[in-house]
């Protein structure tokens, strides 16, 4: 398993210490796993067109090259 330290703004570290007291999740670990899972599968589809659209790019340049 990879081990990140990350450095978080007072506020957010307030937030994240509410939501372990209010029983949401077990420990801060787990408040960073699920908000990082949220946000890679909120944005996965965003990722995927994004390459899918620079990949083309690229392609488009090679073959206007060849001509």
């Amino acid at each position: 398993m990879k081990t990140i330290n990350v450095s978080l703004p007072d506020k957010l570290g307030i937030e994240i210490e509410n939501y372990v007291k209010s029983g949401w999740f077990s420990d801060e670990t787990e408040v960073v796993k699920t908000a990082l899972l949220e946000f890679i599968r909120h944005n996965k589809l965003k990722l995927s067109e994004r390459f899918m659209m620079e990949d083309i790019k690229w392609a488009l340049k090679i073959k206007k090259g060849k001509k």
